[in-house]
């Protein structure tokens, strides 16, 4: 690895259904809203300019669609380890539901019953990261909100739990990569065009 590096760009899904209602959805297999659709076409001109030597995609179709709509689908590797969390008996549950039955729950602590913890979801990513880090070209990732973030989490060297503190919105573009031979993060949920 250069003293650079590779600049890994994460690309999270368009809007489904389930992002307007607030609902959890982990491995529920939805597709994008026509909103989504015409945010992954924007997403083509922000990524215009830009060449990945890589390109990384969960297998859910909410996030092939917007690869494919981002113009990079001929390249992209469907990877199982980039699939959502897996919310287990609150899939498809708002955050104010579960605390109906479970006050104060939350997601980065506690995990979910029949699901994953955020220390699960941060090993399954942990061989993609490394993998990231041995690049030798930039790499695009599509994928889900919760895992993008314990992903970065991992790549920074934090905790998985620590992906906490970063929000990240719908078809949003995001950038790590490295300050000398220090993995950070470059650009946060943005919303425009990436520069070459």
């Amino acid at each position: 690895m250069s003293a650079r590096g590779p600049e890994i760009v994460l690309i999270r899904h368009g809007e489904t259904e389930w992002t307007v209602t607030g609902q959890h959805t982990g491995k529920t297999d939805i597709p994008l809203t026509d909103h989504g659709r015409e945010q992954g076409e924007l997403l083509r001109g922000w990524l215009a300019g830009r060449t990945f030597e890589h390109v990384l995609t969960s297998p859910l179709q909410r996030a092939v669609e917007t690869c494919r709509l981002a113009g990079l689908a001929d390249q992209a590797e469907r990877r199982a380890e980039l699939v959502e969390w897996d919310y287990g008996d609150y899939e498809g549950l708002k955050t104010d539901e579960i605390r109906e039955r479970r006050p104060a729950w939350s997601l980065w602590r506690d995990g979910c019953p029949g699901g994953e913890t955020a220390q699960a979801v941060g090993a399954r990513v942990d061989p993609v990261v490394a993998q990231l880090r041995d690049l030798d070209g930039h790499a695009a990732l599509f994928a889900h909100g919760h895992l993008l973030r314990v992903l970065t989490a991992r790549w920074l060297q934090l905790e998985a739990a620590g992906g906490a503190l970063f929000a990240l919105s719908p078809a949003t573009l995001s950038v790590l990569g490295w300050e000398r031979e220090t993995a950070v993060i470059r650009m946060w949920n943005a919303r425009g065009p990436l520069s070459a």
